[in-house]
């Protein structure tokens, strides 16, 4: 009866977690460097990128896109893709910062 009692005491907590955890998401479209950097796996110089590719091509429409950041590829995707969002009504228009090249 006491292992029961434990099991289910240690399964909803391990709900709950997951649960507080997926509230605990950043959003891409809006961090800040800092912030990003919180994330596991981000650090100062790939938040950077984040923030520098946000400016120029605008918001992210989904956390798929880091890829196309600098010093993002697969394995990092992978383990930053339960830490991080892209925003609710975001667009590509959002954010976007014209270039004088």
């Amino acid at each position: 009866m006491k292992f029961i009692m434990v099991l289910t005491v240690l399964l909803s907590s391990l709900f709950f977690a997951q649960v507080s955890a997926a509230a605990d998401q950043v959003n891409i479209n809006s961090a800040t460097v800092k912030e990003l950097q919180a994330v596991k796996g981000i650090g100062e110089k790939t938040a950077e990128a984040i923030v520098q590719y946000r400016k120029k091509h605008g918001n992210f429409s989904n956390i798929a896109e880091l890829i196309h950041v600098k010093g993002i590829g697969e394995k990092k995707l992978k383990k930053m893709k339960d830490s991080v969002k892209a925003g609710e009504g975001s667009s590509k228009s959002q954010g976007k910062v014209k270039s004088n090249d």
